[in-house]
Formats: C-alpha cells, structure tokens, sequence
C-alpha cells in the first residue's frame, strides 16, 4: 500500500471514530432526577430541583410521568426530547419522602434511597450510551455522587480498549454543596478501588502485588506502611498464620497500616483486616464450580486499605492502626492437614478441623499482636465462611461487641451507610475467653 492509501485509511478510521463517539454518546448530556412516591402509587411528587427544571420545559416532564404508572423505589424512567441541553433525562423513584433513619437495620433510609436513585438513574443514562452525566443533589449531594459513581463503575482491566465501555463524567446539577459531592466522589473512588483488587485474578493479585498496592496508594497520603516478611513473622511467632500460608509458594506478608489524625495520647481504633488473595480451601479443597470467586476473599484487606486511603484524604482527627495478614490457601506439599495441632502465638493449642476455615487460624494471632497497640477498640474486617453465609442470608455485616459505649458510637456513625448490620449478642463466657486470650 502506498502512502496515499495509508493516508487515506488513516482519515477513514478517524472519521468512523468521530462518528461512533457521537452515535454512542461522547458529545450527549444526561440528566438524573428524583420523584417520590405520593399517597397513590401513581402519584407523584417531583423533588424540588426536578420540579424546578420541570418548569423549565413548560410541564413537559409532568406530562410524559403522568402518560406512565408511577416509578416505584428501585426503578428509573429514561425520557428523551425533554430539554434542548440534555439529549435524555432520567428519573428516579425514591420512595416515600420524609423516612429517617432504622434503628433495627442501623441505617439512614433517606441516605439510602438516595443512593439507589442517584445510582439507578446514572446507570440508566450509561446503557443509553451517555457519557456526560448531571446529578442532581436530591437533598443530599454525598450520598447522590456515591450511589452514582458507585452504578457506573465497571471492572474492565484486562478487557481490549475497543471493547471497554467508556468512563461516564458525573457532574453535580445546580446545587450548592459542592462540598458534600466531593465527600461522596472521594468516598466511591475509595470503595471502588477496594472492588478494582477484589475482582483482580489471584494471579495477578498475590500477596506480595496487594502489599506494594497498599505502598503505591496510602505512603502518597501520608499513612505509615510497614510490610513484615516471613523472618520476621517468625520472630514475633505468628505460628498459626505461617502454619496456614505453608501451602502456597506466595510468601505470607503482614501489613501494617498507621494514620495519626489526632493527639498521640488517644487510643488508636485497631483494625484487623483477613487478606487471603485465594482460598482454595486448601486440603479441604472446594468445589471447582465458583471457586474462582475466592479471589476476593482478600475483600477485607481491600476495604482496610481503601477506607484508609478515604480517611487520610478526608484528614479526619482520629487515630487508626490496621494489620493485614496476606497469604493464599492453598494444597500442597507443606499444606495443613485436618487434626493437625498449632501454636498460636498466644501460647495456646489450636485444632485444624478444617482447612477450609483459614479465616480464623490466621486472624488469631494477629489479633493478638493487636493488642500491644493498647486500643480503644478493635474490628475485623473479613469475608464470611460458607457456614456463616447460609445464616446470613442478606450478607449483612455483622459486629460482636462487649463495650456498650463503642457499640452505640458505631451505630451512629454507621447510620450513613448502605450497608445493613447484624448485631451478634456476645455471651458473658465468650467475653471472658476472648479477654483472656487477648491478655496471654
């Protein structure tokens, strides 16, 4: 081919690409705007930004909802032609207006259906091909920008460029707090990196890559990272942790997370995060049907990174402290057998019933350890086993507390959050047990 035929096929692909970036949606607008529901389901009521808007275009917006049979919580309606500046407007149900917060779920229903409106809407827009996103702040702008850039996100990493979907921008609709949408932006960035990691193939996501991915994302934001090798879990006799990791040729790593956000005389909240980046049951081997999903059992380990990530930026004035111990589960040569008998760091004999459970062998002793922090409270973030899954339905979080005061702090702080909770009683014998082992 010579230079001209180049230079033509060159000016082609260009033109196709213009082209298919205006068909799919480059250059468009959208729009996301909120409805509750009224007495009747078919009624209506528009939030005070879309009945603003709604004047705007001479009660068209009114028109076309009336034309359907109500947009119930959880659904959105795409309409087009509506305003000359946005190519297609979508409206959201929010449910009954005026809902507080739910003492038996600890969670803000407000917050919550805004969330689910926000990000209902904005993925609605994103399959109609619109890649220029506009919010609106449904009187809460934070919770509006997390439910919303938390719908539109897609893992796509190892996928071809052509066949990505494009990054959808969202943008905040004429509204002032400017300042809660950057707070809610910040917070989905943070919970969207902890998905990036869990959805990561194991091969791409061993131990020692998640640890230099904690460096490359928290030492920016002035948090400590202190990564621990297996000469030194030695040492400190991590026997249990070792014990479990002895199966996979991935060296085991602990990571250690520290954030000074207050005085050094407070107590820090010490966190301990379960950092499997897979569990293949070891010799208990599971089933090959979905085992793949078990490269996210280091889900607890993502969000310890990424809710440190969240809390720096937001300079919050607390004091945190995290360990994550990283290894894979894995069968093998070294691998822990069922019966066999470990050495907790803590002095204290532990029975391998089932390899299967290497949550709890491995969060021993570094809970243990966490205990020279001397702090306030401490929390451990970790998938659930298959047992406890099948009680627990709904996937909730669940949260075992002794201290009254801290469970009350935690509920209110919690009530923001999308998530709903399970309170598990802890019995006074259990208190006693776990007052003792922390103290050997």
């Amino acid at each position: 081919m010579n230079a001209w035929g180049r230079a033509a096929r060159k000016l082609t692909k260009a033109l196709i690409r213009e082209f298919s970036d205006c068909i799919s949606g480059t250059n468009k607008k959208g729009l996301v705007l909120g409805a509750y529901e009224g007495c009747d389901k078919s009624e209506l009521k528009l939030t005070p930004t879309a009945a603003k808007f709604d004047e705007s275009t001479g009660g068209k917006l009114k028109d076309l909802l009336k034309r359907e049979a109500g947009i119930k919580k959880g659904t959105a309606k795409v309409f087009s032609n509506v305003h000359p500046e946005f190519f297609s407007v979508a409206v959201a149900g929010l449910g009954r207006e005026g809902l507080g917060s739910s003492e038996k779920e600890s969670m803000d229903l407000c917050k919550e259906n805004i969330r689910c409106a926000a990000g209902i809407g904005a993925a609605a827009l994103q399959d109609e091909g619109i890649r220029q996103i506009f919010v609106e702040e449904f009187t809460n702008a934070e919770s509006a920008a997390e439910g919303a850039a938390l719908a539109v996100w897609k893992y796509q990493a190892h996928r071809r460029k052509e066949s990505q979907t494009p990054t959808v921008k969202l943008e905040l609709f004429e509204a002032q707090d400017r300042e809660g949408w950057q707070r809610g932006m910040l917070k989905a960035e943070c919970q969207n990196l902890a998905r990036k990691w869990e959805e990561t193939p194991s091969n791409l996501m061993t131990p020692i890559i998640l640890a230099q991915a904690a460096m490359d994302t928290l030492c920016p934001c002035g948090v400590t990272v202190e990564v621990r090798e297996k000469d030194w879990l030695e040492s400190k006799k991590f026997n249990a942790f070792l014990s479990m990791a002895k199966g996979s040729c991935e060296e085991p790593l602990m990571v250690e997370l520290s954030y000074c956000g207050s005085t050094p005389d407070d107590k820090p909240i010490t966190f301990v995060g379960k950092g499997v980046t897979f569990d293949s049951g070891g010799t208990c081997l599971k089933k090959c049907e979905g085992m793949s999903e078990y490269r996210g059992d280091m889900a607890g380990a993502a969000v310890l990174i990424a809710l440190f990530r969240c809390v720096a930026s937001m300079a919050l004035p607390i004091n945190i402290r995290a360990l994550i111990p990283l290894c894979e589960n894995m069968i093998g040569g070294m691998a822990l057998r069922p019966g066999d008998v470990l050495t907790a760091r803590n002095g204290k004999s532990v029975v391998v019933e089932d390899t299967d459970n290497e949550g709890r062998i491995i969060l021993l002793d570094a809970l243990n350890h966490a205990n020279m922090y001397l702090p306030c409270m401490v929390m451990t973030i970790a998938t659930l086993t298959p047992g406890n899954q099948k009680g627990n339905r709904w996937r909730s979080q669940r949260r075992f507390f002794d201290v009254r005061r801290h469970l009350e702090r935690t509920k209110q702080s919690w009530r923001g959050n999308r998530r709903p909770r399970l309170e598990v009683p802890v019995l006074e014998i259990f208190l006693t047990l776990g007052h003792r082992l922390l103290r050997c």
